[in-house]
C-alpha cells in the first residue's frame, strides 16, 4: 500500500517526537537531568547566601558608650575611678569590635564573601590606624613620667602585636596577634585599677599635646585625599617658602592631585573608620583629661572636636559612594566627609594651641 508523500513525513515527524519524549523520561536521563539540576540549584543558592552575608557583613559597628564600657570591662565592681582607666578600656573594645563584629575580622580573608568586599576592610583598617597611634602613645607618652622614664613592659609588647600585618591570614593569622596585643593593654589596665607600682597614667598637657600632634596629622592626610576626588591643582608648599630649605626630589610650583576613581570608596570608607575610632578614643580624653582641659578652657574645643567626628558617622542611603563633582547635579560623599575631617581638624588645632599656652 503506497501512502502519499505528506502522509509518510507526518508519520516520521511523530515517530522523532515520540522518541525524543521517550529520550527525555528515560531512567539514565532523568539521573543525569537531576544531577545537573542539583549542581545548579546548589550554585544558586551559594551565590544568594555569600551575596546575603556580604551585605550583613558590610555593616558598620554602631558607636558605643565609653563610660559604661570601662565600667563593665575595667573596674569589675569596683567603684573607684582609677584616671586612664577609661582610656584603656576604650583602646579594648576598639581591638574586640574589630576582631569581634559581625563576619568578625575580614581584612586577611582569602575565600567567600570576606575576599569580594573591600569597603569593611578599609574601614577596618582605618579604624586600625588609629587604635596604633593611640596605643603608641599610651605606651610611649601617657604612662611614663618623663623621657628617662621606664616603659611598662605590658605596653611595649602590645604595641608590637597591634603593628602585625593587617592581612595574614595564617602562620600566624593576624586575629591571634591582635587578640594577644589587646590581652596586654588589659594586663595593663587590671594594673591602673589595683594600684600596682608598675602602672601609670599620667594625664598631662604635654602628653596630650604631643597625640593630639599625631591625630591632626592623620585627619591632614584623610582630609587632602578624600578632597582629591575631584581632582584639584594645588600650590606646592613642601618646604613652606623656605628658601634655605631642601628635598630630596624637586616638584613643580603646581601639583595636580587626583584620587583614581576605583580607590574613592576605599579611602572613603577608611576615613569612616578611623573617624569611628578616633571619636571614641577623645570621648575617653575628655573623661581623663577633664581637670586639664577645664583648666586649660579646652573643653568646648574638645566637644567640637567630636560632634564634628560624631557626623562622619551618619548613615549613607546611597549602595555606592556617590562621586559628582563639587558643584555638580550629584553629591559627592568624599567632599562631605573631607569637610567634617577638616572642621575636626582646625579645632584639633587650636585645642593644641590652647593646652600650649592657655
Amino acid at each position: 500500500m503506497n501512502f502519499p508523500e505528506w502522509a509518510r513525513k507526518m508519520f516520521s515527524e511523530a515517530m522523532n517526537k515520540l522518541v525524543k519524549v521517550y529520550s527525555v523520561f528515560h531512567p539514565s536521563n532523568l539521573k543525569e537531568r537531576g544531577i545537573k539540576y542539583t549542581v545548579i540549584a546548589f550554585f544558586a543558592l551559594y551565590a544568594v547566601i555569600i551575596t546575603a552575608l556580604i551585605f550583613i557583613w558590610d555593616t558598620e559597628p554602631e558607636l558605643f558608650d565609653v563610660k559604661e564600657e570601662a565600667k563593665n570591662h575595667i573596674v569589675a565592681g569596683s567603684t573607684t575611678e582609677v584616671v586612664g582607666y577609661v582610656y584603656t578600656a576604650t583602646l579594648v573594645r576598639i581591638g574586640e569590635t574589630l576582631l569581634d563584629k559581625r563576619g568578625g575580622y575580614i581584612s586577611n580573608d582569602i575565600t567567600p564573601p570576606g575576599i569580594f568586599m573591600d569597603n569593611m576592610p578599609n574601614w577596618e583598617f582605618g579604624a586600625l590606624v588609629i587604635l596604633r597611634d593611640s596605643t603608641g602613645a599610651l605606651r610611649n607618652h601617657f604612662s611614663r613620667s618623663q623621657s628617662q622614664s621606664v616603659e611598662n613592659i605590658e605596653l611595649s609588647r602590645a604595641e608590637p602585636q597591634l603593628n602585625f600585618q593587617n592581612d595574614s591570614w595564617i602562620l600566624p593569622a593576624t586575629e591571634s596577634e591582635y587578640r594577644e596585643g589587646i590581652e596586654l593593654i588589659k594586663t595593663y589596665s587590671q594594673q591602673l585599677v589595683n594600684n600596682s607600682s608598675n602602672a601609670q597614667f599620667f594625664a598631662r598637657a604635654d602628653n596630650l599635646v604631643k597625640y593630639l600632634d599625631i591625630v591632626e596629622k592623620r585627619l591632614g592626610s584623610l582630609s587632602q585625599r578624600l578632597s582629591a576626588s575631584v581632582g584639584q591643582v594645588r600650590v606646592n608648599t613642601d618646604l613652606a617658602g623656605d628658601s634655605a630649605a631642601k628635598q630630596s626630589n624637586q616638584s613643580g610650583n603646581n601639583v595636580v592631585v587626583k584620587t583614581p576613581w576605583i580607590d574613592i570608596d576605599d579611602i572613603f570608607y577608611e576615613s569612616r573608620g578611623a573617624c569611628w575610632a578616633l571619636y571614641h578614643v577623645l570621648k575617653a580624653v575628655e573623661h581623663d583629661f577633664d581637670s586639664i582641659l577645664r583648666k586649660k578652657n579646652a573643653l568646648i574645643s574638645l566637644r567640637q572636636i567630636l560632634r564634628e567626628l560624631e557626623a562622619t558617622q551618619e548613615t549613607t542611603f546611597s549602595p555606592m559612594v556617590m562621586n559628582g563633582s563639587g558643584f555638580g547635579l550629584t553629591s559627592n560623599y568624599s567632599l562631605i566627609m573631607a569637610n567634617y575631617i577638616a572642621r575636626a581638624n582646625a579645632a584639633i588645632i587650636d585645642l593644641r594651641s590652647l593646652l600650649e599656652n592657655g
